[in-house]
């Protein structure tokens, strides 16, 4: 096995997600790929496998310190970025098609850069009082800064609170705790001359409930470009920015095709490779 370590969506030198990638992963059985997850401390780690289905290049497995996912999007284009740089080739000249939890991704190649179709939303609507109560208090947003609570799970059960502005965003103080599975995000729109259009945060609980901010998030980002479009709020493409409060500085470009299609891209780097990970007791 090797472990790849690819920094995914960042704007400068180690800047986006960090992303574990794990090769060969065949041998690891689902326990010890979650004790690797947490082992790492990163918001997920992948582990690469042969694909099951005839029409996919690569499968991968996603883990969060919590649990397994059955899709993310940093984990998309670092695994497909890591599975590329390793030797791997499409069947398909320019689009390379991932296997996970949900089933077939497309992920497309682009002059040195990936992006990932995203896929459909599992859930969608208003959030219930109860729901937008909890959401409110988890970010530590202001209430009269909320301009709706949405759903937009597409794998991770994410929620949106779009609010009024970047700033709006930025002053959000999250509370410590919420239980387990809690996936919820904010959204507010950039100053003309920003340099982006949309700012964002995501945060979800970890195995132990504890509030953790994500540095820059491919599936949230997804689900917000899908409502953002559907709703009219963006047209064509946006760059969203995400991470200043972890220290991060990461950038994500939304595109929505002619066919409706949205993409989610950005730049990926590997920044170490180790070989012969250690054998679990």
């Amino acid at each position: 096995m090797r472990l790849d370590l690819v920094d995914v969506f960042a704007s400068t030198s180690m800047s986006g997600n960090p992303l574990g990638v794990v090769h060969a992963a065949g041998a690891l059985d689902e326990a010890q790929m979650l004790a690797l997850t947490q082992w790492l401390g990163f918001s997920e780690t992948t582990f690469l496998l042969p694909p099951t289905s005839a029409d996919a290049d690569y499968r991968v497995r996603i883990f969060y310190p919590a649990g397994e996912l059955p899709f993310a999007g940093h984990p998309t284009l670092g695994s497909c970025h890591a599975w590329l740089e390793a030797g791997g080739v499409p069947r398909r000249e320019g689009v390379v098609v991932q296997e996970c939890g949900i089933g077939l991704v497309e992920v497309r190649q682009d002059q040195g850069s990936l992006a990932f179709k995203a896929p459909p939303l599992l859930q969608t609507g208003p959030l219930s009082d109860a729901e937008l109560a909890e959401a409110i208090r988890v970010t530590g947003v202001e209430a009269e800064a909320v301009v709706e609570g949405v759903h937009i799970a597409n794998g991770p059960k994410w929620q949106l609170l779009r609010l009024r502005s970047a700033e709006d965003v930025l002053a959000a103080e999250p509370a410590s705790k919420a239980a387990v599975g809690t996936d919820v995000g904010l959204a507010g729109p950039a100053a003309r001359g920003s340099g982006f259009d949309w700012e964002l945060r995501a945060f979800f609980a970890n195995q132990h409930g504890a509030i953790v901010e994500d540095p820059v998030t491919g599936s949230f980002n997804a689900g917000v470009a899908i409502h953002l479009f559907g709703e009219g709020l963006a047209q064509g493409s946006y760059i969203a920015a995400q991470g200043r409060k972890t220290g991060a500085d990461g950038r994500v470009i939304l595109t929505k095709d002619a066919d409706g299609s949205v993409w989610v891209g950005g730049a990926c780097k590997t920044i170490a490779r180790g070989a012969n990970l250690p054998v679990f007791d």
